[in-house]
């Protein structure tokens, strides 16, 4: 059974029910088929030095990594990890357990290849998660953090939320990534102010010495974005992830869509690239640049890379083309390597910059 028949039994689920079921598989395929990860690694790893790269002070084995949202509860490490991706962010992770918001609050836009959801940073908590990263930590891939508030948590305490959540998992990952940019938590994207986000980065510097990566909003006109990244990196950020969640509703045209929650997927490829292409233009070779939003195929991956992405994410991509997606898309990176005559994927990055 290939994957299309899987998704046409899958999608006949709600979309969080069958987001429920895919990490249970996932989960305890190895516990009740001993073996079953070592052979689904042994098909969709793909060992090749072209692909690695050194950054942050850290190994990445290939340039695509799990956006945050999909592990929220850093349940799927290992066989995310199996499947082949070459950095996981497990969360939004909150201080406090909280449900997210009411349901149905995930969508699928079939006809557009997209996602919208409105889930509220669902998650079990900072305490639980930490044991259950700490009992696999040092970990095979690089591990990133995403962090954000409590939706109780008033804008005006927030520094608090990220610095306990900055303490409880500086030992126990790679790096992190402040989520200050989601659309499903109140007032959140208020905080992407340059007063905040200096103050934000100036604390979170003086806790952890591990990589805090800042990730935006795409709904934010171009200059705003590049100045508050460039006040992000100024103030100790080591990377820029662009972008979060569109809610752009323009962007769809499927009967589907709801007039709430963020849209991920080939309906905001275009917007993302845009967005992607002013902060490259400013902000590269100054700091890590990951490129996330719309990027389904190796060719869409090398597109961002080419633009100055070091590193890219997909989430919607796995809803729509399958666990095996991460193999598709190394595979087509390399094809497109040796097209171009790069021996490594860094002599790819930033190749298009300023065209």
């Amino acid at each position: 059974m290939n994957y299309n028949d899987l998704k046409t039994i899958f999608f006949k689920f709600q979309p969080e029910t069958a987001h429920t079921i895919a990490e249970c598989a996932m989960v305890y395929a190895d516990k009740i088929f001993p073996g079953s990860m070592s052979f689904v690694a042994n098909k969709c790893v793909i060992n090749d030095a072209r692909l690695q790269q050194n950054l942050l002070n850290l190994v990445f084995n290939n340039p695509i990594g799990i956006a945050g949202g999909f592990d929220k509860n850093a349940t799927m490490l290992k066989p995310l990890t199996a499947l082949g991706f070459g950095h996981i962010e497990f969360g939004t992770v909150t201080p406090k357990p909280q449900s997210g918001n009411e349901k149905p609050r995930l969508f699928r836009l079939v006809e557009e290849e997209s996602i919208q959801n409105a889930m509220g940073f669902n998650n079990e908590g900072a305490k639980k998660i930490a044991k259950r990263v700490q009992n696999l930590y040092p970990f095979v891939i690089p591990l990133f953090a995403n962090i954000g508030k409590n939706k109780v948590t008033p804008n005006e305490n927030a520094l608090e939320d990220y610095e306990n959540l900055t303490k409880e998992f500086s030992d126990i990952c790679d790096a992190f990534v402040v989520n200050i940019s989601s659309p499903n938590t109140p007032n959140l994207r208020n905080l992407q102010d340059a007063s905040f986000v200096k103050e934000l980065f100036d604390r979170l510097t003086s806790i952890t010495k591990k990589p805090i990566i800042f990730k935006i909003a795409p709904d934010m006109d171009d200059e705003k974005a590049v100045e508050i990244c460039k006040t992000a990196v100024e103030s100790g950020a080591s990377g820029v992830i662009v972008n979060n969640t569109s809610i752009d509703y323009s962007l769809s045209k499927s009967p589907n869509l709801q007039n709430f929650g963020g849209l991920s997927g080939k309906v905001i490829a275009e917007k993302s690239r845009r967005l992607f292409k002013a902060v490259a233009d400013e902000l590269f070779g100054k700091t890590v640049l990951i490129a996330s939003g719309g990027i389904d195929s190796g060719e869409e991956a090398y597109r961002r890379i080419r633009m100055g992405a070091n590193l890219v994410q997909i989430y919607t991509a796995f809803i729509f083309r399958g666990p095996a997606v991460c193999r598709y898309i190394n595979l087509e990176l390399l094809e497109l390597l040796e097209r171009d005559g790069f021996a490594n994927i860094s002599e790819a990055v930033g190749m298009d910059v300023g065209k």
